[in-house]
């Protein structure tokens, strides 16, 4: 959980004016953040937060636990999301399976080339938080919701299902793809952005490595399957180990499970910061308001900003 939350949930509890104002600021952050994270357009995530937390002042006080207060905004939040111009279709339907989601020929043999080129480290030496943005909202939305609540959000896979009305098995197979379709997701973007320097033909494998990249994707199709689970822990010991001696063993995996850890790490750090201008306005009239729900309003007028 986002350790924003905690402290809000803490400020919220002391419940003086300047508590309270810090508390809002920081929900305001979260919603924003997620908001933009689903629906991609900044003035829809702040009428997003704006709503959702005009709507939480007068449950707030009930709010005492952290887990809580986290179901309760990013319910809410995922429920306004749903209702934002274009948004895309979240059935399962539009899911994207394993077969698609395994890298080709061309891909593996990219990765066994150099890993230390590969499409997410040029993300990240290039810093270019747009292309990752873009991929994220690329997605399918069933998928980039569960992506965005684990894996950027910090929540467990029961917080999850809990928002989300799934088991946490769905949520854990949901995970995984999403994690899959990031990466590649990112790995396109980055390869029609990238100059090409050299003259060998886009995606044809090497040369030195034909029938390995043919091969590959079916020999390590189960292993495919249950990377997030090993990368998570979530494997029993005796299939762990399993999955590591073939990992050691095989370089196309290791170059996988490299640019996938990547990935992942790449988008735990993501952020997206609110207009300040807009953030301290916002906060200081909800501020204002839950203060005077309290009956505090005396006080809120005289301190209406943190």
């Amino acid at each position: 959980m986002r350790p924003e939350l905690t402290r809000a949930s803490d400020l919220l509890r002391t419940n003086s004016p300047e508590a309270v104002s810090e508390a809002i600021a920081l929900l305001q952050d979260t919603v924003f953040s997620f908001s933009m994270k689903m629906c991609g357009h900044r003035e829809d995530a702040e009428d997003t937060a704006q709503e959702v937390l005009f709507r939480s002042l007068k449950h707030l006080h009930k709010l005492q636990d952290p887990s809580a207060l986290a179901a309760w905004l990013y319910t809410v939040t995922r429920n306004r999301c749903h209702r934002m111009r274009g948004a895309p279709d979240a059935s399962p339907s539009r899911s994207l399976s394993l077969d698609e989601l395994m890298p080709d020929a061309a891909e593996l043999s990219r990765l066994l080339l150099d890993t230390a080129t590969s499409p997410e480290g040029s993300l990240l030496r290039a810093e270019q938080r747009q292309l990752l943005h873009q991929a994220l909202l690329g997605i399918p939305t069933a998928l980039r919701l569960v992506l965005v609540l684990h894996d950027m959000e910090d929540l467990d896979t029961d917080m999850v299902a809990r928002i989300l009305g799934l088991q946490p098995g769905t949520v854990r197979v949901r995970l995984h793809r999403a994690r899959l379709a990031l990466r590649k997701a990112i790995a396109l973007l980055i390869e029609k952005s990238a100059p090409r320097h050299d003259t060998r033909p886009r995606g044809k494998p090497l040369r030195s490595r034909p029938r390995a990249a043919v091969r590959r994707p079916q020999e390590c199709r189960e292993l495919f399957a249950s990377l997030s689970e090993y990368l998570d822990g979530q494997l029993k010991p005796d299939t762990c180990d399993k999955m590591r001696t073939h990992i050691e063993g095989c370089p196309a995996c290791v170059a996988f499970l490299r640019d996938l850890r990547a990935a992942i790490d790449r988008c735990r750090s993501m952020e997206v910061a609110c207009d300040p201008s807009v953030t301290e306005r916002l906060q200081a009239m909800l501020t204002r308001e839950y203060l005077r729900m309290m009956g505090k309003s005396a006080v809120a007028d005289q301190n209406p900003r943190r």
